[in-house]
């Protein structure tokens, strides 16, 4: 079983749906060193640019699982590098004889040295401690080299816990309370490491050996496919609710409205779970310092059955403890699916009607009659027509991508028919690449009206295929971010034997109808607002391994332009764009919202690579509601209901201003001078010489 993805964000929701990932762990088959060849070798049937094992694919699935084990640089030394890539070298041969040996030998050295590290801490912390404001550290590990030798481990060790030791002073924690909970941290990782099961370990290796190929390729276990299914499925069956953890403790972080743990009215976030227990008279398991996946395995289960909690809740006087008995039922991720809403607006004394529609994920399920994003959304433009929107925002500033197949189809709704995009992949002789061609054939031009597209540079691949698509057919303007993610690959999941979780593989790279791919330059804005994610950090191209940008021949197609009837578009060209962006630019500098964005940018340029940790404290006294959480995480945003979300949604300043965009394109689009159909030809069909038919 097979089926096609540009991109997918996982979510941990508490619950399980009838899926392939909960049929595969009812058989109990767990992964072992037999399956390693065989299922690198399955990744290397469809991967788009590596057909057979060799030692550059070796030597990135040696660099790829250190950098699994100790991707923060915080354990391990050069010289503990160099003795891994040696105890690994050969290891593709070694899969193949079934030896597992020199991944269990790589584990063991990294949990000496994560005890070490353990050791060092408790002892740092102790008695004598001193709070240094000035020292520096290089948080992002990209940026620092791994230590030399032991004292270089050292040194940065302990700039690194005066970090962690200001991050908890700077919510008003006492040092000693700061200092014991981070100890018990660095015990908490220790033990982790030492209980890590041998079917983790393989697990790791294989999306190691995956990685190696490119940045989207990955290995999913029985327990990631459960994840993924549910986050594509948008249906899971539990008691409703996300939870992390924290300091030992599995905290709730949300609750989904729909949810039994929402409707008992008893529970709410930042509830404590410390023990779990099914049915009626199960007995209850203690889940304090309990990895979450195992503490989520017990949570799950079948509609209708029943599952009983103990509950620790932090109060102002003395901490509360209670249970609660809780029945688990099917539930619909509404909040991940397509919404819409309308806002008014004005321009020129001329009323306006706004519909904004956000598209948090490309997501399908391929069961008979199950959620697809495409289907909802032909609804919700259907909607707007009947309401008589003046135009349409269509947010895709959070989606990370999605079904293949509903992209192509949302990009259809708004022209006639054609081509939207083309995927290569690999010939069955591995030196060519065939293209597969993906066209709307749905004539209906479901929305014909003004359209904008809220981009930012977390958008990535199918909502790169979408804007990008509109972008070429100048069918919409794209507004937002300087640019998408620019993620122009396309991935395949292909489940394997029962128990063994599924296989995520990189079988192409996708072009929009205008022959660009949207590898790593992502899809350009129109109009740019200033955003937190326009840094260098952020986008396809500073990832790993991935895959170089490539180019081919436009096939935009005539027939999806409509120029005559009910479903006529008009195609926005420079002139309108150039008068939007003059519209815009005083609102935009003018906005408090805007203004704030630019200064946390500019504080983020100054402040360079380094971070002084006495500046963390200072910054967290400027601005109050810092502290109600570590790293500035703001508790409240937590416990918000779907009201109150919303309201915070609306508040944005890109999305303001995309209606406010949206407004002012309406105004443009009917004004005298620019016509719908065949009045002003120019205006609406396209150039022979640039367009071109591709079946």
């Amino acid at each position: 079983m097979r089926f096609f993805i540009v991109s997918v964000a996982l979510v941990l929701g508490i619950g399980s749906s009838t899926t392939q990932a909960q049929f595969q762990r009812s058989q109990a088959i767990e992964l072992s060193c037999v399956h390693l060849y065989p299922v690198q070798m399955k990744y290397l049937e469809k991967h788009v640019n590596f057909s057979k094992l060799d030692k550059r694919l070796e030597a990135r699935t040696i660099e790829q699982f250190i950098k699994r084990l100790d991707g923060s640089k915080l354990y391990l030394i050069d010289k503990d590098v160099k003795d891994m890539e040696h105890m690994m070298n050969n290891v593709f041969d070694k899969t193949l004889h079934k030896d597992c040996s020199s991944l269990d030998k790589a584990n063991q050295l990294f949990i000496k040295r994560v005890a070490e590290r353990v050791d060092y801490a408790k002892k740092y912390l102790g008695p004598k401690f001193k709070f240094d404001e000035k020292a520096q550290i290089q948080r992002d590990p990209q940026d620092r080299p791994r230590p030399k030798t032991v004292a270089d481990a050292n040194k940065f060790h302990e700039n690194y816990m005066q970090y962690q030791v200001a991050t908890y002073l700077a919510t008003d924690m006492k040092l000693d309370e700061a200092k014991q909970i981070i100890v018990r941290n660095y015990e908490r990782a220790l033990k982790r490491v030492q209980e890590m099961k041998k079917e983790d370990l393989l697990s790791s290796y294989l999306d190691s050996f995956a990685r190696a190929l490119d940045p989207h390729s990955s290995y999913l276990s029985a327990d990631a496919l459960e994840d993924f299914e549910i986050q594509m499925r948008l249906s899971l069956e539990g008691i409703g609710a996300t939870l992390s953890s924290q300091d030992g403790f599995t905290v709730i972080e949300q609750l989904i409205p729909g949810g039994s743990a929402d409707a008992s009215g008893k529970l709410k976030a930042k509830d404590k779970i410390v023990a779990v227990a099914q049915g009626k008279d199960g007995a209850f398991t203690n889940v304090i310092e309990m990895e979450l996946r195992d503490v989520v395995k017990l949570i799950r289960g079948p509609k209708n059955s029943q599952v009983r909690l103990k509950i620790l809740r932090k109060a102002a006087k003395e901490n509360q403890r209670f249970e609660i008995t809780l029945v688990r039922d099917q539930i619909k991720l509404e909040d991940e699916a397509a919404n819409i809403q309308y806002m008014d607006r004005e321009v020129n004394g001329q009323k306006l009607k706004v519909a904004l529609l956000n598209l948090p994920s490309f997501y399908a399920d391929n069961r008979k009659n199950g959620p697809s994003a495409a289907t909802d959304m032909k609804k919700l433009l259907a909607e707007a027509v009947k309401n008589k929107a003046d135009a349409v925002v269509l947010d895709l500033s959070t989606n990370g991508g999605g079904s293949l197949r509903d992209a192509v189809d949302i990009a259809g709704l708004f022209f006639g028919t054609g081509n939207v995009v083309k995927q290569s992949q690999r010939a069955p002789a591995e030196d060519q690449i065939n293209y597969e061609t993906l066209r709307d054939t749905d004539s209906t031009v479901d929305w014909s009206g003004p359209l904008v597209v809220l981009t930012s540079r977390v958008s990535a691949s199918a909502s790169e295929i979408v804007s990008g698509t509109l972008q070429d057919y100048k069918r919409a303007v794209i507004i937002g971010g300087d640019h998408t993610f620019g993620k122009g690959t396309v991935q395949s999941v292909e489940y394997l034997p029962p128990g063994l979780g599924a296989i995520k593989t990189t079988v192409g790279m996708f072009f929009t109808a205008g022959g660009e791919s949207t590898q790593h330059r992502g899809v350009s804005g129109d109009l740019v607002f200033p955003s937190t994610y326009s840094q260098d950090d952020v986008g396809e191209k500073i990832l790993d391994y991935s895959l170089p940008p490539k180019k081919i021949k436009e096939f935009l197609s005539p027939t999806a332009y409509v120029t005559e009837g009910p479903n006529a578009w008009t195609q926005v060209n420079k002139e309108i764009i150039e008068k939007l962006k003059k519209k815009s630019a005083p609102r935009v500098a003018e906005s408090k919202e805007f203004k704030k964005v630019r200064e946390d940018l500019d504080k983020i340029k100054k402040r360079g690579k380094n971070i002084i940790v006495g500046d963390i404290i200072k910054d967290r006294e400027k601005d109050p509601k810092k502290k109600k959480g570590e790293d500035g995480e703001d508790d409240e945003n937590t416990n918000l209901s779907r009201e109150e979300r919303k309201k915070k949604y609306l508040e944005r300043a890109d999305v303001i201003e995309a209606l406010n965009v949206a407004a002012d394109l309406a105004v443009e689009l009917h004004s005298p001078s620019i016509k719908v159909g065949s009045k002003t030809k120019s205006a609406t069909e396209p150039s022979e010489t640039t367009t071109s038919e591709t079946n």
